[in-house]
């Protein structure tokens, strides 16, 4: 497929790049509502640049990367759809479910695809603890917790004001990873009981550029409670962004004979550690798997696994065989259900019984992935 991409900002320069990785579309063109980002970005990759409305109307274009920012989301899909082109969001999908359903009721109109990152449950580690979890290596899943820790992004990020308005938040723009991994490994979540807390009604900006500028917080800053899965699993949760530092494990599951802990599912690999019953934990390397090579070096210098895009060739695989993209609006929907539950529980502080029940993303085994790299 001919794909253009409508967002030039932190997160484009890996969708740039990974059309070298994957061998079912070509990035043409790019724009941006900040033209001289898209000019840039264009003479960069060797890419047509053209403003968004001139890019949607580009007939060789059959599908649209939406990388804007999330309070444009759903705008630039809807556009997407409107001018005929499948769209491949960064997440979330939407800013509420409300807006999903806008979407999900033109795609449906359509006959278009949507589908919507994160896409790093496709990783090695994710789909080696979901090959486990589905040879019954720690028996039926029953309780769990996720933690998501930091003290937030206003001393790094040059533009940190969306991260504190309503549709971001350490759940919305972190949480998602963790709720996606979750439903992919255990299936879809049926109940939410959250309570919330916001530490600091504003946040001082301490990265270089905007030194000491405030910024109003308007959303919660740290959400905790419990997800009740359609199998009956309890998972814990604690995110937040008014923590200095911690020592809990991002992912831990507990099964009827044994347990696993997970790696930061932000990631694309890591170890994943595995103990059944009272025997020691036995240690899974995961960096042989395709999708676990390192072919990235990090801001820290250490190599990683970042193979971003691989949502996007699988949906347009599943577009060419009529097929469910395992990064699929039912499952994007799903998790902005969650996420706005998350809110919604802490808000009326009752429990948010959810309505969407997507099915389980089917496992994705090495051949197929084979299939679509270079």
């Amino acid at each position: 497929m001919k794909v253009g991409i409508i967002g030039c900002g932190n997160i484009s320069e890996i969708y740039f790049k990974c059309q070298n990785i994957y061998n079912n579309f070509e990035i043409v063109a790019c724009a941006d509502i900040k033209l001289e980002a898209a000019k840039e970005n264009a003479e960069k990759f060797n890419l047509k640049f053209q403003s968004v409305e001139n890019l949607l109307s580009n007939n060789e274009i059959d599908l649209i990367i939406n990388l804007t920012i999330p309070s444009a989301h759903k705008e630039i899909t809807i556009n997407s759809l409107k001018a005929g082109k499948h769209c491949f969001s960064e997440k979330p999908l939407a800013m509420n479910f409300a807006e999903g359903n806008e979407i999900q009721e033109i795609s449906k109109q359509k006959n278009l695809y949507v589908g919507c990152a994160p896409d790093t449950f496709l990783g090695a580690a994710g789909q080696k603890a979901r090959a486990l979890i589905d040879e019954n290596k720690i028996g039926n899943i029953v309780l769990g917790t996720f933690n998501l820790m930091n003290h937030g992004m206003e001393h790094w990020h040059p533009n940190p004001d969306f991260f504190f308005k309503p549709g971001a938040g350490p759940v919305f723009d972190v949480g998602v990873y963790f709720i996606t991994h979750l439903v992919n490994l255990i299936g879809p979540v049926k109940t939410i009981s959250a309570t919330s807390v916001t530490a600091n009604e504003e946040r001082t900006i301490t990265s270089e550029l905007r030194n000491g500028e405030k910024i109003k917080v308007e959303t919660p800053t740290t959400l905790i409670g419990t997800l009740g899965f359609t199998n009956n699993a309890k998972i814990q949760f604690f995110c937040s962004w008014d923590v200095w530092k911690h020592q809990h494990s991002t992912i831990e599951l507990y099964g009827l004979n044994g347990s696993m802990i997970l790696p930061d599912p932000n990631f694309f690999s890591g170890d994943i550690l595995v103990a059944n019953k009272d025997k020691d934990w036995q240690l899974i390397n995961n960096d042989n798997m395709l999708l676990g090579i390192p072919n990235m070096t990090d801001n820290d210098g250490s190599k990683i696994a970042n193979y971003r895009g691989i949502g996007l060739s699988d949906m347009i695989d599943s577009i060419k065989n009529q097929r469910q993209a395992r990064c699929s609006l039912a499952l994007s929907m799903h998790v902005l259900e969650v996420m706005e539950g998350i809110i919604k529980s802490a808000e009326k502080e009752e429990v948010y019984n959810l309505k969407t029940k997507p099915s389980q993303p089917e496992f994705f085994d090495e051949n197929e992935i084979r299939k679509l790299k270079k």
